[in-house]
């Protein structure tokens, strides 16, 4: 491929900009979480241009037991891209041009609105921008979409309290969870969905809980609460971590805290259930203790990725009182 200067164009809404576009009308943007419309000629979607498309975009969503795409594609052709079309919240846009570059704005036909416009004399070289960018886009589109979700679920909260009465801690998710356990030391949230049931749990450990190998020590504390708390269907079954399915593991921070975040597959000891799940154990120096916060699916014969990232979401904006 011949050589070309590379341009990246990052447009977001300054303060200044954001005084005039109060003078302009912007319609709502519209889409489910995780979409993205792709605008290419047709010629491009069905050849190579296409192909590196679906293969950067639809990389699979991390933690599920079997592969689902981070992005779901919508194709659109040059030809009907516009009116109600542009009003996508999330776009690809190709575009052919002798200035060859990825360029990146917010609201420009719609709000909230991210539009990637890739430019190029021809698909090899549109090819080779998106690749070059691929990991800031992903990044800015899985942000834009987090903080859609938490919009979407401010639109309805609930209102029960029962995290910061036991642990000091708040979640904002929908009142559609219900609390189904409440103990001491372990609540335990769900969410009804018509193939099964979308869930929330926390709980407590003392510093020493954690001692020794974290790899080793977070599935086995995962399977005592399992134990103790999470029972399945038939009597003597209860949550475990899959054995034959190798999590996830992260070193992060939550709010300045150490925190170990895990991903991987639950499983009923006993019989026949199993899901993704979504771990988070961090560490709370001001109570001397660990604070566990969880999120797990049972959805048989359906996509998990619209709802483990809606338990993610719920999960990484967690507040310490």
């Amino acid at each position: 491929m011949k050589k070309v200067v590379f341009f990246v164009f990052i447009i977001f809404v300054t303060s200044c900009k954001e005084q005039k576009t109060k003078l302009r009308y912007l319609p709502n943007s519209n889409a489910k979480i995780n979409h993205l419309t792709v605008v290419m000629p047709e010629k491009s979607w069905a050849g190579a241009l296409g192909n590196k498309t679906r293969t950067l975009l639809e990389s699979p969503y991390e933690g599920l037991p079997f592969d689902e795409p981070q992005f779901t594609l919508k194709y659109l052709p040059p030809k009907v891209f516009s009116g109600f079309a542009r009003n996508s919240r999330n776009i690809l846009w190709f575009v052919k041009d002798t200035l060859a570059r990825f360029q990146l704005s917010e609201d420009m036909m719609a709000q909230p609105q991210t539009v990637a416009k890739v430019s190029g004399e021809d698909d090899d070289e549109q090819a080779y921008f998106l690749e070059e960018n691929i990991d800031l886009f992903k990044a800015v589109l899985t942000e834009k979409e987090r903080k859609e979700k938490i919009r979407r679920i401010k639109k309805s909260p609930t209102k029960d309290r029962d995290l910061q009465k036991r642990f000091n801690i708040s979640l904002v998710y929908p009142t559609a969870y219900k609390t189904v356990k409440d103990t001491t030391n372990f609540v335990w949230i769900q969410k009804d969905t018509p193939k099964g049931h979308m869930n929330l749990i926390a709980y407590s450990l003392p510093f020493s809980g954690l001692k020794g190998n974290v790899k080793k020590r977070i599935p086995e504390i995962r399977d005592s609460i399992g134990k103790a708390y999470i029972p399945g269907r038939l009597k003597g079954s209860y949550m475990i971590t899959e054995k034959a399915y190798r999590p996830y593991h992260y070193k992060t921070q939550k709010q300045g805290r150490l925190t170990y975040l895990t991903k991987g597959t639950w499983e009923v000891a006993n019989d026949f259930m199993a899901g993704p799940f979504v771990n988070y154990m961090i560490k709370d120096n001001l109570r001397k203790r660990w604070m566990v916060i969880e999120g797990f699916v049972f959805a048989p014969a359906s996509s998990k990725r619209d709802q483990m990232f809606e338990l993610n979401t719920i999960l990484d904006a967690v507040a310490f009182e």
